[in-house]
This record gives structure tokens, C-alpha cells and sequence, in this order.
């Protein structure tokens, strides 16, 4: 029987952290979502105010938070190119502030926390598929740096902690995550591509779209997050989450056209700065310590997306009218 713990998830409201609060309060945990809407929407946990075991509060993780918890899940930054390249310099404190503001919070409760961090450490990678050893390939003065470098730094702190104050930590390497409360203008491939087909845009492809990613559906990434939780203290991570099934980008255009139909046609533009050629996660430490892979087909998780930009472009575009 699951014992009721309180927990806090910073970036509470965000695409991933709304999934992860959702999850946890089902299986009966009392929780404190964080969040300071830079990224995050209150729409993502409007269905969960009512719940009695849920908090939230607004609050921004650059500052010290003083709560008591049981475990902390680290997810407040933001996660796509458009809105971590917008503010660079407080995407870097946010990752290298918030980590540290966290991991006082743990040292002082002695309770694990876990770090979302990303396939992004690997930069463009020499190493393919990427297995957690690989060191990466980053460049730390470009446009993607206050991203990258910040959650490198961030995993740094982490380890420091652990090795200097014997704090229970926990790392995610998270690859590209797909799914329902995405944010519509977020610049990430799956949401430019359904918003531009729902809308009978053109699809812009970037270079000729034979860069490839691996696309894990959300419910499958939670999992991956629950499991790593409660792991044993020995399981310290880094651990890669992510779908190992690899696809082009001109596949995943296809694909979402075939899904959507419509007017829709490809177009092309130049690639842009520390572009990855390829991404796609080495997942066997996740199977032989976890126990966890993927489940969802991408066609059966694009099915869900497509259905939910769907309503979500149906809703703003009734509220525009009324207005």
C-alpha cells in the first residue's frame, strides 16, 4: 500500500511537470506544485485545483523556497529554444540556481530529489546512440549554451552534493518528449508541425530533415520519472529517458500530414546554429535498473497530440470571437 508522501515539483504547470503532478496525486501523494508561469499555464493544472492534496504556489526557483516535503522533483526551466534563448542569461540561473536552491532544500529535510536534465548535454553528439557515459560534444559559447551548459552545470552540482554531503539524488537525461499540454508556440518539431497542419500552413522543415530525433511520449517519460524515484539510494542516475526508435524529421512531417490531412505541404529553410544531426538515447541502464522502456507507438501518441492542439485551437479561436 503506497504511503502518502508530500511532494514538491517545481515547473509544476509546465508541459511535463502537469503530467507529473497529475500522476502523483493519483497514486495518493500530496503535492506542491512551484511554478512561476514564465512557461508553465494555469490551464495545464486547472483540472487539479479541486483536489484537496493539491498546492500550488508562484514562485520562481531563482530564490530559496522554504517548504517540508518528502521528495523534490526538479523540473523548473525552460525547455525549448524559443523560450530558454528568449531570457538566456536567467535560463542559466535558472538551471544553476534553481539546482542549488534544491539540493539546500534536500540537504536540510534529508529527502531525495531527482533533476530533469537533458539529451541536450551531449550536444551534437560523435557517439550514437548516446549511452550516459559519452561526455558530449557541446559548445559553450553558442546560442543554445545558456541551455546546455546550464543543465550540465546543474548535474554537477548534483553530484557534488551527493558525493560531499551524501544526499540522495536522483538524474534524468530527458530526449525529446511529446504530448497533450505542449506548449502551441514552443518551436519544438512535433507542436510546429501538428499547430501548422491543423491551421493548413505550410510545414517548415529545417535543412533537408534528414537530422533525426526520437520522439517518447509523455505518460511513458512519467513513468520513467516514478521509477527512478523510487529506485534504490544506489541508483543515482544519470539515467537516460527517452524512445530509442529513431525517425527523420521529414518522416515525422509525413507522418503528422497523413495524420492531419489538409492543404499542407513541406517547406524548407536553413538549418539552424548547434542543430543536433542526431539524437536518440541508449535506454539499457533504464531497462536493467528500472525495469522501464518505452510503450506508446509514435503514431498512437501523435493521434492524442493532434487531438489535443486540436480542441486547444477550437477553444482560443471561440474565445476570440466573444471577445
Amino acid at each position: 500500500m503506497h504511503t502518502r508522501k508530500r511532494v514538491l515539483v517545481t515547473g509544476g504547470a509546465g508541459f511535463l511537470g502537469s503530467h507529473l503532478c497529475e500522476r502523483l496525486l493519483e497514486r495518493g501523494d500530496h503535492v506542491l506544485c512551484l511554478d512561476n508561469y514564465f512557461t508553465g499555464t494555469r490551464d495545464n493544472i486547472a483540472h487539479l485545483l479541486q483536489n484537496p492534496y493539491f498546492e500550488v504556489i508562484r514562485h520562481d526557483i531563482t530564490f530559496p523556497i522554504y517548504v517540508e516535503v518528502d521528495q523534490i522533483f526538479n523540473l523548473a526551466c525552460p525547455a525549448s529554444p524559443v523560450h530558454y534563448q528568449h531570457d538566456p542569461v536567467q535560463t542559466t540561473k535558472t538551471s544553476v540556481h534553481g539546482a542549488i536552491n534544491v539540493l539546500g532544500l534536500a540537504k536540510r529535510l534529508h529527502v531525495p530529489v531527482f533533476q530533469a536534465s537533458t539529451s541536450e548535454v551531449y550536444g551534437d553528439p560523435s557517439v550514437h546512440p548516446q549511452p550516459e557515459a559519452y561526455w558530449g560534444n557541446v559548445n559553450p559559447i553558442g546560442l543554445r549554451s545558456c541551455y546546455d551548459e546550464g543543465k550540465r552545470c546543474a548535474e554537477t552540482l548534483f553530484f557534488d552534493y551527493h558525493r560531499q554531503h551524501n544526499l540522495q539524488i536522483k538524474v534524468a537525461r530527458i530526449f525529446n518528449t511529446y504530448g497533450p499540454r505542449m506548449h502551441p508556440n514552443d518551436g519544438r518539431v512535433v507542436s510546429n508541425f501538428i499547430v501548422q497542419a491543423l491551421r493548413g500552413e505550410p510545414i517548415t522543415v529545417y535543412g533537408e530533415g534528414q537530422q533525426t530525433r526520437s520522439f517518447c511520449y509523455v505518460s511513458d517519460l512519467i513513468e520513467g520519472f516514478i521509477r527512478l524515484m523510487e529506485s534504490g539510494p544506489d541508483v543515482t542516475g544519470p539515467i537516460n529517458l527517452g524512445n530509442p526508435e529513431e525517425f527523420s524529421i521529414r518522416e515525422l512531417a509525413e507522418m503528422v500530414l497523413a495524420e492531419v490531412g489538409g492543404p499542407s505541404r513541406l517547406v524548407f529553410r536553413p538549418l539552424p546554429s548547434d542543430d543536433p544531426r542526431q539524437r536518440r538515447p541508449d535506454i539499457d541502464r533504464a531497462k536493467d535498473l528500472l525495469g522501464w522502456e518505452p510503450r506508446v507507438q509514435l503514431k498512437e501518441g501523435l493521434r492524442a497530440t493532434i487531438a489535443y492542439f486540436e480542441a486547444e485551437l477550437g477553444r482560443h479561436a471561440v474565445m476570440r470571437s466573444l471577445a
